[in-house]
């Protein structure tokens, strides 16, 4: 392999939120690496892989040591972007391809690094496809930082692998080892049925493994659809521009601005693929398939200037562990600004100790309260 200029050190977050106490890599990763290095030594080419591998340390590592053919998942498209830029930097971007969490990602792996998740059901989805589709010798190396790990990881390891043999702890890291495969099985949505508001029957919600709130309404969510069924968005049905279910989870919004004006369509984006999957899920389980078109994004990237009508909202508002209080959702918010015509609105739900109403007027126009309870504000925007 020709030389590099790979230091874990010099990996950065972009196009993810950056500041001095938000970190591309960690103890873990670095743990994940030495636990594996031996077999990774010995693993031929295209049989190593990683899965959620936030900014790309594992695999970057993995190839700056020599493997090749490397085949990852991230969920977040934000750290595909960040992993293929990093790569480019350190001059190994030709050493991996990143693939869905399916068959094709898993066939015949001997090794995979796996960054624990912190959702049982989205271990269990990752084992139970590493185990149906991986070589019987395939050795699993997940880690993570201790204060997010749980015994139950390891019994949710073990439905799928006859061993699971645990590292010695190092700075605040460790690492689960899995061999002996069994009992595989490819990724299922759950689903679970709920009254919503201003619906007169049940809404089907499906989810995968990681998606938030999994198949449930969340309750800020369900905050936001009461507002808009007092608000009668069938009045929508007719005008001109897009609707849109913006960072759309599940697609519960989506699939209810659907179900609720049947003569309109939505548009539903998310960057997560287990979010984009799930909500993909769910319109079809309510069949509303042919009206409503989710796609995986930054924001609102492939949409153009000033041609929406309505955006809904509910902003995650965390970054990993850390809670920056606006550099996850005023790019949200700005996305929402330009893409919105003039009259458009905004609807949007947020925690309400989060004050984002300032940068709501600053990023999209005149905004109003529109609801508030002991936890949560409905504000409506208009873009000027």
């Amino acid at each position: 392999m020709p030389p590099t200029s790979y230091t874990p050190d010099a990996l950065r977050r972009w196009p993810d939120v950056e500041s001095p106490g938000l970190l591309a890599s960690d103890a873990a990763d670095r743990l994940i690496l030495d636990e594996s290095a031996d077999a990774r030594r010995t693993a031929a080419e295209g049989t190593i892989v990683t899965i959620g591998d936030e900014y790309g340390a594992l695999t970057l590592g993995a190839t700056d040591a020599g493997g090749s053919g490397i085949r990852v998942h991230q969920d977040s498209l934000s750290g595909e972007r960040a992993l293929e830029a990093n790569a480019r930097t350190a001059g190994l971007e030709h050493g991996f391809c990143s693939l869905p969490l399916d068959e094709s990602l898993v066939t015949g792996a001997h090794v995979v690094l796996l960054r624990l998740p912190r959702a049982l059901d989205a271990l269990d989805d990752i084992a139970g496809l590493v185990a149906a589709h991986a070589h019987p010798d395939v050795v699993v190396f997940a880690g993570g930082r201790i204060k997010h790990m749980t015994p139950a990881m390891n019994e949710v390891l073990r439905r799928s692998f006859g061993t699971v043999d645990v590292s010695h702890a190092r700075q605040k890291s460790r690492v689960l080892i899995a061999r002996a495969p069994h009992d595989g099985r490819d990724p299922q949505a759950r689903s679970a049925r709920h009254d919503a508001p201003g619906l007169s029957a049940p809404l089907t919600v499906c989810a995968f493994g990681g998606a938030f709130a999994g198949t449930g309404i969340d309750i800020g969510t369900r905050f936001l659809l009461e507002q808009l069924a007092a608000a009668d968005v069938s009045a929508l049905e007719g005008a001109s521009g897009d609707v849109i279910d913006l960072a759309c989870g599940t697609g519960v919004v989506a699939t209810w601005l659907a179900l609720r004006s049947p003569a309109i369509s939505v548009i539903a984006t998310d960057r997560s693929a287990a979010a984009v999957a799930s909500a993909r899920a769910t319109v079809a389980a309510n069949g509303v398939a042919d009206r409503v078109q989710v796609a995986r994004t930054l924001g609102l990237e492939s949409r153009p200037d000033a041609s929406a009508r309505l955006i809904a909202l509910n902003p995650p508002f965390h970054v990993g562990t850390a809670v920056p209080m606006s550099g996850v959702a005023d790019p949200l918010f700005a996305e929402a600004g330009r893409v919105l015509a003039p009259g458009g609105e905004l609807w949007a739900v947020w925690n309400s100790s989060l004050q984002y109403r300032p940068a709501l007027e600053r990023l999209v126009g005149p905004t109003r309260q529109a609801a508030r309870n002991a936890k949560f504000t409905v504000t409506v925007s208009t873009r000027r």
